[in-house]
């Protein structure tokens, strides 16, 4: 036998406890009515009690209380089989780790926003594995697709600016990388989240993007930043704010490309949202993700224990029903006289 909730165990140390109470009350109360009436007085007026009957309907109590306590715990014996299905979508998460990111446009700056919603993102998922891809001007697998969501908040958390060397911003080689973390033989049931700044130096994006939909996925795109452009803080060596430049002295400025991401998007059946300091809108990419058909991608028979917290709980309602049952008061023999004897 085990308890699935053992810690509630501890509970039966109030049972001595409620017994002790229930002694020392008992002795109080006899105590009182000793310094009430005198010893002939009080037999008198307690002769319709009964003191065995009041221990035992307190004995019933305190075994109620104990069976209580036992059913709580849930006990467990005996088990079976079951198969356990987990059904849900392979999503990939690819997120611009490039020094435009820590712009500062979107709280406390862009990169930083992304992986507070991105971990949002992951806890709501119904089920759906999860992988993590890191780009700039090149793109790696940060994590797999795994349904363990702990982990994949850990690689999350080391994102940062300079993980990889390789500088800019290459969305083809991010949907690359992304297409290669799902698994192959599928066609369906695939779906890419690309969050960046939308600035891409590599060229070869909507060729890409066209490729992931003949593989069957679809791909969401979230502009995170300015369509203005604002500056790229940096840190200048002493510690004080500075903000990037280029080779002739002049600040450069980082603006978001909504068409190039909008066109990204429809090329594979998604769509594109538009990451601002107000909304975010990954949330909204949610729940397409949840509306969308799901697949069983791993089924394994698990062994269950049976919960048997029914019988102690039965037996604490007996005993109380019983306790409710039996009187305090002594059976006369005959009938009463009308007067004490």
């Amino acid at each position: 036998m085990r308890f699935a909730e053992p810690q509630l165990l501890w509970l039966l140390a109030l049972v001595p406890l409620l017994g002790m109470f229930f002694a020392w009350a008992v002795w109080r109360k006899t105590r009182l009515l000793h310094r009430f009436a005198e010893p002939e007085m009080l037999r008198r007026l307690t002769a319709g009690t009964s003191l065995p009957r009041q221990v035992f309907k307190m004995v019933l109590q305190l075994g109620a209380v104990f069976f209580l306590i036992l059913a709580l715990a849930r006990p467990q014996w005996g088990s079976k089989m079951e198969l356990v299905q987990r059904k849900g979508l392979d999503v990939v998460i690819a997120v611009d780790v490039s020094l435009s990111m820590l712009a500062e446009d979107i709280r406390p700056n862009r990169l930083i926003r992304s992986k507070q919603e991105i971990q949002r993102f992951v806890e709501r998922l119904e089920g759906d594995r999860a992988a993590l891809v890191a780009f700039a001007g090149d793109a790696f697998l940060q994590c797999p697709l795994t349904s363990d969501y702990a982990a994949f908040r850990i690689f999350l958390d080391v994102l940062e600016p300079g993980l990889i060397d390789a500088p800019g911003t290459d969305l083809a080689r991010a949907m690359e990388e992304g297409i290669k973390a799902f698994p192959p033989g599928e066609s369906k049931h695939r779906v890419m989240v690309l969050l960046t700044d939308g600035e891409d130096h590599g060229g070869r994006a909507l060729k890409v993007a066209e490729e992931a939909a003949k593989n069957g996925v679809i791909i969401y795109t979230v502009g995170i930043g300015s369509v203005t452009g604002v500056p790229i803080p940096v840190n200048d060596g002493s510690g004080h704010r500075a903000y990037k430049r280029d080779l002739r002295g002049e600040i450069v400025s980082t603006r978001l490309d909504p068409d190039l991401l909008a066109q990204i998007a429809r090329a594979t059946g998604g769509e594109f949202y538009h990451a601002q300091p107000g909304r975010f809108e990954l949330l909204d990419v949610l729940k397409k993700i949840n509306a969308m058909e799901k697949r069983t991608y791993d089924a394994e028979q698990i062994s269950r224990f049976e919960d048997r917290y029914q019988i102690p709980l039965a037996i604490a309602l007996a005993l109380l029903m019983l306790e409710g049952l039996v009187s305090d008061r002594r059976r006369r023999k005959g009938p009463w006289s009308g007067r004490f004897s």
